[in-house]
């Protein structure tokens, strides 16, 4: 009989509150324990074997996963509404009328049933629109006579020798690798979800695209190279493949490499993703005059002494997750992570890796992490970095609350209050600029 359990990002449960984790174990489970200690090195949660029982640590993962008799299902702390505004902003995604997924659904269903949700909404916007189709050529021998007859193949067989003349033609079929990696998606989509009716859905859909296209198997790698070939004729895909992209993710296959990645028992998406993906995407279309740059890598901050260096190690390169570049100078550093530090102490690494970004700069030597916040206006909070023998300041670590109801409130926001509210937002969220003025309080 399977138990389950149910908690939120960050939350803790052992056996002293929660009955269903007392006297349970995974001695008669092998594979179980395995894959517990898997999730717990990778840190998408932490499952412990105690005395009395099991201790269950989430972290920024959400999603639901099944361990020895367990059905442990973690639960986003955002509004499923503000939640569904900011994912499709942050990945593209259109907003189309999708079935209505509530938080009784998250929590009984799991996060992927967000995700699936919206696929089925974008597969089902394709096929209104018409699927995707390229001409293929064929050489056939056909009773009726459709394109160029082989006259070449004719001559060689010595003439009409059946009811049927040989032609070149090129019919326009919906088999193509786009819809291929789009029926993949769905074949997925349906062993991720555990609601009968999202999953008829999604099996209905499956079963269209059947009609007509070939199954392939599904990797990060041909989903990858049916990424780079879209164009202006298959964009139309993107959003999909998106999401796709994101199911394939949680459940274990990596984008690093999926030769060593291993299937998990169920689905983990980490947050930390989709925070960096909001942020990125909201600074590059509202930061006005800027020029904004993820993933962007500190080369020659550091490394080894060329009369030190005997094993020929390559430096470490440190990567903060957006800069802020203005007339090629940099105005600023930034680094996001899905974690409440207004209500939790900044982690030592944290601290250590803002710090040397800190100091990697030339004049206004300062950091900024961004994280979320569901609670009113906060205040920054700010790190000095001294010398140590005699105070003097180096550089400056500041903590700056991200209000995701304020953020989801500025994305719906339309006209031009809702321009000047985003611009300002971003403005404040990277700059430290002026005080934001809401949307509401400018009309």
């Amino acid at each position: 009989m399977t138990v389950p359990i149910c908690l939120g990002e960050w939350e803790r449960r052992t056996p002293a509150d929660t009955p269903q984790l007392m006297g349970r174990s995974f001695d008669d489970d092998k594979r179980g324990r395995v894959a517990a200690g898997d999730l717990t090195a990778k840190g998408m949660i932490e499952v412990i074997e105690l005395r009395n029982g099991l201790s269950v640590q989430a972290t920024s993962f959400v999603g639901r996963v099944n361990l020895g008799g367990l059905q442990i299902t973690i639960r986003p702390k955002i509004d499923v509404d503000v939640l569904r505004t900011l994912f499709r902003y942050a990945y593209g995604l259109r907003n189309l009328t999708t079935l209505t997924v509530t938080p009784h659904a998250l929590e009984t269903g799991g996060f992927q049933d967000l995700l699936i949700v919206q696929l089925a909404a974008e597969v089902s916007e394709l096929l209104a629109r018409g699927l995707h189709r390229t001409y293929v050529p064929l050489a056939e021998e056909l009773a009726s006579p459709r394109g160029r007859i082989d006259l070449q193949r004719l001559a060689q067989q010595g003439g009409l020798v059946a009811a049927a003349i040989p032609c070149l033609h090129h019919p326009r079929r919906e088999d193509t690798p786009v819809n291929r990696i789009l029926l993949a998606g769905l074949t997925l989509a349906a062993t991720l979800t555990d609601d009968l009716l999202l999953r008829t859905r999604i099996r209905r859909l499956a079963a269209i695209l059947a009609d007509g296209v070939t199954p392939v198997a599904l990797s990060m790698h041909t989903l990858r190279t049916a990424q780079r070939r879209l164009n202006r004729l298959t964009t139309a895909y993107a959003p999909a493949f998106a999401l796709i992209a994101l199911l394939l993710a949680g459940s274990g296959m990596t984008l690093e490499d999926e030769r060593t990645s291993t299937p998990l028992p169920g689905f983990l998406f980490d947050m930390n993703l989709f925070f960096e993906a909001l942020l990125t995407r909201f600074l590059t279309i509202n930061l006005v005059g800027y020029q904004v740059r993820s993933q962007v890598r500190l080369r020659d901050m550091m490394r080894y002494a060329p009369e030190a260096n005997p094993l020929r190690r390559q430096p470490p390169t440190p990567r903060p997750d957006i800069v802020v570049e203005k007339a090629g100078q940099v105005v600023a550093m930034l680094d996001t992570k899905y974690r409440d530090l207004w209500a939790h102490a900044l982690p030592r690494e944290m601290l250590y890796q803002l710090a040397i970004y800190a100091l990697s700069r030339e004049q206004q030597r300062e950091a900024v992490i961004l994280y979320p916040t569901t609670g009113g206006s906060l205040s920054d909070q700010i790190v000095e970095i001294r010398e140590p023998s005699y105070g003097n300041p180096r550089a400056r670590v500041i903590l700056r609350a991200v209000n995701l109801l304020e953020l989801s409130n500025a994305i719906e926001g339309s006209g031009v209050h809702g321009d000047r509210w985003r611009q300002q937002l971003a403005e404040q969220l990277a700059l430290g600029s002026h005080a934001v003025v809401s949307w509401y309080d400018s009309k």
